[in-house]
C-alpha cells in the first residue's frame, strides 16, 4: 500500500438546500429572490403604476402580433401588386416626382397594385399615378418621430409600429420591386429584396432600379470592391436591372407575374410549391447554386 499522501481536495460548492423559495408562474419556474415576485393576478389588477404593462416586451408581442394579422387581413385579397420605393424628399414637378407618377399610372393600368411607404415625396407620386390609373394604391406607414401622415393618394393605408412587421407586407404581397433614388430608407429596402433573392427566400422577383445616372455609382463599387474582393459573386449583380424609362421599368416590373401566378405574393402557402418542378427542392427554395449563394 503506498503511504504517499494526498492533498486534499478542495471543497465543491455547497448543493442548493431542497428548502429553497420555489413558485411556478405559467410555464417559468422562479426560485430564491425570483420567487418573490408577485403573482399575474397581482400585476393585473393592482392599481399602482397605471399603463405601466403596455411597455413591457411581453405586451409587445401581442402588438407585434396584432401587426401582421391587421397587415395580414388587409391586403390579403389584394391581388398583383409591385412595392415601389424612393425618397420621401423628392419634390412634385422634378424628373424623379413624375416618373414616378407615371409608372403607378402605368402600373395600375396593368391591373397591379402599386405599394408603397405611404409618405410624400416618390412615394406620393406612385400612388398619384395609381390613383390617376383607376387602380389600387396602397401604403404602409410607419410611426416615426417626424412623422407627416399617410400622402392623399392612399386608397388603403395601414400604419406600423414596427419596420419588420411592414417589410413583410413589402414583400409577401409583392410580385416585384421598383426603386426610385431614395436615402437610407431606400437603400435599406432594395439591399433586402436583393438578399431575399440571393438566398431563395423569394422567387420570380425582379428588382428594378430606376434610373442610370443615379444607381450607377453604386452598381460600379458593388463590382469594384464587392465583387473583386469575393464577397459576393459577379452572378449576384444579375439580381437588379437598371431602366431610365417609365415603360420599361414596368415591363421588367411586371416580369414576375408570369412566372409566379400565385395570388396574394411571392410567399404563397405550402400549398402553392410545386415539389414536382426539378427547379425546387424539398422545401421549395430553388435548387442548385442559385439557392446556395448567400
Amino acid at each position: 500500500m503506498s503511504t504517499e499522501s494526498h492533498p486534499e481536495r478542495e471543497p465543491g460548492p455547497a448543493r442548493p438546500s431542497r428548502d429553497v423559495p420555489t413558485r411556478h408562474k405559467g410555464p417559468l419556474e422562479l426560485r430564491r429572490r425570483q420567487a418573490q415576485q408577485g403573482t399575474a393576478d397581482q400585476h393585473l389588477l393592482d392599481t399602482h403604476g397605471a399603463g405601466r404593462f403596455v411597455h413591457t416586451d411581453p405586451w409587445r408581442v401581442m402588438r407585434i402580433q396584432s401587426e401582421f394579422v391587421e397587415g395580414f387581413g388587409a391586403l390579403a385579397e389584394l391581388g398583383p401588386a409591385v412595392s415601389v420605393f424612393g425618397s420621401a424628399r423628392t419634390v412634385p414637378g422634378t424628373p424623379y416626382y413624375e416618373t414616378g407618377v407615371e409608372i403607378g399610372r402605368l402600373l395600375a393600368e396593368a391591373g397591379v397594385a402599386v405599394i408603397t411607404g405611404g409618405g410624400p415625396g416618390s412615394m406620393e407620386a406612385a400612388n398619384r399615378g395609381a390613383v390617376e390609373g383607376s387602380g389600387t394604391s396602397v401604403g404602409l406607414g410607419i410611426e416615426l418621430p417626424f412623422e407627416t401622415g399617410l400622402n392623399p393618394w392612399v386608397d388603403l393605408g395601414i400604419n406600423f409600429r414596427y419596420f419588420f412587421a411592414r417589410k413583410t407586407m413589402f414583400v409577401k404581397y409583392a410580385h416585384g420591386f421598383v426603386v426610385l433614388p431614395g436615402g437610407l430608407g431606400t437603400l435599406d429596402e432594395l439591399f433586402e429584396a436583393m438578399v431575399l433573392v440571393q438566398t431563395g427566400k423569394v422567387t420570380s422577383f425582379p428588382i428594378v432600379l430606376v434610373g442610370s445616372e443615379f444607381w450607377g455609382p453604386l452598381l460600379d463599387w458593388l463590382r469594384s470592391t464587392l465583387v473583386r474582393e469575393g464577397m459576393i459573386s459577379a452572378a449576384d449583380m444579375d439580381l437588379v436591372q437598371v431602366s431610365d424609362e417609365a415603360e420599361e421599368t414596368v415591363r421588367l416590373a411586371l416580369a414576375g407575374l408570369g412566372a409566379d401566378a400565385r395570388r396574394g405574393g411571392m410567399f404563397g402557402s405550402a400549398d402553392d410549391t410545386d415539389l414536382d418542378d426539378p427547379g425546387l427542392d424539398e422545401g421549395g427554395a430553388p435548387a442548385g447554386e442559385a439557392g446556395q449563394r448567400a
